[in-house]
């Protein structure tokens, strides 16, 4: 009998002792996205500036209450190809000369910004005016003594060389085309002679639109040629996908001497005036007379174009653009090319 509840113990220790023991878990690990790396915020945009002259946020803080630096580029067909810095100018104004050549005045907001500028070439009296009008500091090497030598008072200037900020590159043409001026070296000559050097021009040359909102025009211009002369004949022709216009001269397309890039310009500028010899000249060069007061013309953009009015008055006084009717002109952000030819024989050819 207590054999018998001993086998009966036994076996219930044993179911219970079996029933109690634990078996082994499998240990589940919730699988979910691999660890992201941490994010890092790029880094910020750099502080920009308005540039005045552009209506565009993209000088270094700083720059945009300097004064602007007004320099002369020769502009002789053969010199064209040695050019350089003109796509680094905020304006390029363009007139005839003497002969039925024209010269440049390119304009910098910032010229310290700018490597090489040229070829230098001498002063004439609307570069004098047009320098003026933006309180500019006029650069130049030599000038035309019988009409503007004695204009030169009227404006802040220095003649280039090699003695400071210039140096003489050699080209493959002859000496006169050979003088380059460094943008740094410029500003710092400047500081240096005691130049004033902050602007008391303050706001836009002129009425920038938002570049959110673009200007465009009903009257389409894929181009427009301006012969100022026989031989003399500046075309801007549209580039769609840059929505700016590539100057050509004469059927070439004008690049940049060292950087070979294409000249774009967002703005162009066609001002109708009278250009004549010098009323009693008897200095034999055949220097012309720019009228700079007022007159008629067209302004160029996006492939499109508008009739325009223009006027300047004093020769410190910056131009002035309106729409045919008198009602003001908006003007895309962006660099401008400006021609300044005579009405009666320069009619633009717009495409």
């Amino acid at each position: 009998m207590l054999k018998k509840v001993f086998l009966i113990v036994l076996c219930l220790l044993f179911l219970f002792s079996a029933g109690c023991k634990k078996t082994p878990e499998s240990l589940s690990v919730e699988m979910g996205d691999e660890p992201s790396a941490p994010i890092v915020a790029p880094p910020p945009e750099p502080e920009r500036a308005v540039n005045q002259l552009t209506g565009e946020s993209n000088l270094t803080p700083g720059a945009e209450t300097k004064r602007p630096v007004a320099v002369t580029v020769n502009n002789i067909s053969v010199a064209q190809p040695v050019q350089t810095g003109l796509n680094k100018a905020d304006i390029v104004y363009e007139t005839e000369v003497e002969g039925g050549i024209t010269r440049l005045v390119a304009v910098f907001q910032d010229i310290s910004s700018v490597e090489k500028i040229g070829t230098v070439r001498s002063a004439r009296y609307p570069f004098i005016d047009l320098a003026m009008g933006h309180n500019a500091i006029y650069v130049h090497h030599g000038q035309d003594n019988y009409h503007a030598g004695a204009h030169l008072k009227d404006v802040d200037h220095f003649v280039v060389s090699e003695n400071n900020a210039g140096v003489r590159i050699k080209n493959g043409l002859s000496t006169e085309h050979t003088l380059y001026a460094y943008g740094d070296s410029v500003w710092k000559y400047i500081v240096n002679s005691g130049f004033k050097t902050e602007n008391s021009k303050k706001g836009n040359w002129l009425n920038f639109a938002d570049e959110e909102n673009p200007v465009m025009f009903e009257n389409k211009a894929n181009s427009v040629s301006v012969s100022f002369s026989a031989s003399y004949t500046t075309k801007m022709q549209y580039d769609a996908a840059s929505q700016k216009y590539i100057r050509i001269f004469n059927g070439t397309e004008r690049k940049d001497y060292y950087t070979k890039d294409s000249l774009y310009f967002k703005n162009v500028f066609v001002l109708g005036t009278t250009i004549r010899a010098y009323p009693g000249c008897t200095d034999g060069k055949g220097h012309k007379q720019v009228l700079l007061d007022s007159g008629s013309g067209y302004y160029f953009v996006n492939g499109t174009y508008t009739p325009i009015k223009w006027s300047k008055g004093s020769a410190s006084s910056p131009l002035k653009f309106t729409k045919a009717d008198g009602s003001e002109l908006t003007v895309n952000p962006g660099n401008s090319w400006v021609c300044i030819a005579d009405s009666s024989r320069s009619k633009p050819n717009i495409q």
